[in-house]
């Protein structure tokens, strides 16, 4: 397991390095700061879990980097240090987020238990947030998860827990790739029907010849090559749910046979006559118009309103790009074991393309592209060009709109702008000039400043898709 890393702060040399050894011989990594604004810089460093730093010093004094800090890593513990006149001022730094203050001249015990008591408190607030986002979580079998905190995924989740306990027929509408099946399952293992069986059928990957002896069933000698009777996926699915994915793909002879299971709860198996009693809870999906269907004869009304008691839509992944990151984080986690590597997260790099490609394949595409990444990974860190090039250069989500971490710099903001619109521009400056409101001479100058010369063409990180198609 890798040493927590110790971040010390202060403008006294002699003190700094002092307080480094300490660390250090505890067995500690630790990095070193003699200002408020370096400090600030090593805090984006993913590896810090605590910062040291003394109160008074000039520029940014130890009081405006612990709140600067609780915007840029709120998840950092802060511990002070601070002379005896200033206790006060200690004392009320704690109420801004500082979790402890040790008073000069330092004692190498006190100084070692504050970190350590810190760093059991953040290993404690770690355990309550994956805790709650569990609470947060609709777990299906299988050990897959429903994962998201976004509005719209929450306002799923809540009509997810509303309609699982009734028995009422429910319609998941949404685009393909969106977790149709996953939300299915949730709404089975959140009913009385839990502990029975959950039996999908996708509609559209059977073909139409065969999908009647599949939902309802075959006597013996219904047709050549039935020498033995078959139960369906309906009897199969007695007591529990049954889930009809791409429901808009039946052809009209099977939903007139469905309509009679619905309306009467009971079937004949093909080439039968005997009806079978069933009694399912039926979940059915669809990334079709079922109203369009309906109006232009491929679907029949009075199924559609039997399928349509309860409508849930799954919300597209462009709907809820702030979930990207914990999505992208459960996928790391699973195909991390499931491959047997021990993987730490992702790159800021990565991370930025994550959360600005398109997707439109939705939670599904995402998933493929992080287990690709963690299969390939070369380092403990999952980096932009372990992501498929279909994502990295692929179209951009939001209509080119752009994820900055609070706390990032003015002028690192200002150089992922110019780039990201000069991307959008094929490298037109007066262009890209244009559309940011300012002198193309002042693209060219901050490009000059950055890459050496005038005639440098911009060097767009690989993170950054390429310009979105016309084509949506």
């Amino acid at each position: 397991m890798t040493s927590p890393t110790v971040l010390v702060v202060d403008d006294d040399r002699a003190n700094l390095d002092s307080v480094a050894r300490i660390f250090q011989r505890e067995g500690f990594a630790t990095l070193s700061a003699a200002q408020g604004t370096e400090a600030l810089e090593m805090l984006r460093r993913p590896e810090v879990s605590v910062m040291v730093t003394d109160l008074m010093m000039p520029g940014m004094d130890g009081q405006e980097l612990l709140k600067a800090s609780r915007a840029i890593r709120p998840d950092v513990e802060v511990v002070l240090m601070t002379a005896y006149g200033t206790v006060e001022t200690a004392v009320a730094a704690m109420k801004d987020g500082a979790y402890d203050f040790i008073t000069k001249p330092l004692k190498r015990h006190a100084l070692v238990k504050a970190v350590q008591k810190a760093l059991e408190k953040q290993a404690l607030v770690q355990e309550n947030t994956s805790l709650k986002a569990k609470l947060a979580e609709i777990n299906p079998a299988g050990g897959r998860a429903m994962v998201g905190q976004s509005p719209a995924f929450r306002a799923m989740l809540d009509t997810i827990r509303q309609a699982a306990p009734s028995t009422a027929t429910v319609l998941l509408l949404g685009e393909s790739g969106t977790g149709k099946e996953l939300a299915a399952r949730a709404l089975h293992e959140h009913s009385a029907r839990a502990k029975q069986a959950f039996v999908a059928v996708n509609c559209g990957a059977i073909p139409e010849s065969i999908l009647e002896a599949e939902l309802f069933g075959v006597e013996r000698g219904a047709y050549t090559g039935a020498v033995t009777r078959r139960e369906g996926r309906f009897e199969r699915a007695h007591g529990g749910t049954l889930f009809l994915d791409e429901v808009g793909e039946m052809p009209l002879s099977a939903q007139v046979k469905l309509l009679r299971v619905l309306q009467e709860g009971e079937l004949e198996r093909l080439g039968g006559t005997q009806t079978v009693k069933v009694d399912v809870r039926l979940v059915a999906a669809t990334n079709k118009d079922l109203q369009k269907e309906v109006a232009e004869g491929r679907f029949r009304e009075d199924l559609y309103y039997r399928l349509h008691v309860v409508e849930i839509r799954v919300p597209a992944l462009a709907s809820r790009r702030e979930d990207i990151p914990l999505l992208a984080e459960a996928f790391l986690r699973r195909f991390s074991a499931k491959n047997g590597k021990v993987l730490r997260g992702f790159s800021p790099d990565a991370l930025n393309v994550l959360e600005n490609y398109a997707w439109p394949g939705n939670v599904r595409e995402l998933e493929h592209a992080v287990e690709r990444a963690v299969v390939l990974a070369r380092t403990d860190v999952l980096e932009a060009s372990d992501l498929p090039e279909s994502v990295r250069k692929g179209p951009l989500g939001s209509a080119g709109q752009l994820v900055i971490p609070i706390g990032t710099p003015m002028e690192e903001i200002e150089r992922r702008v110019i780039h990201e619109t000069l991307r959008h521009t094929r490298g037109d400056k007066t262009l890209a000039a244009r559309l940011l409101g300012i002198a193309a001479r002042t693209i060219y100058r901050k490009l000059e400043r950055e890459q050496g010369g005038p005639d440098a063409a911009p060097t767009s990180p690989a993170v950054l898709p390429s310009p979105p198609t016309s084509a949506d």
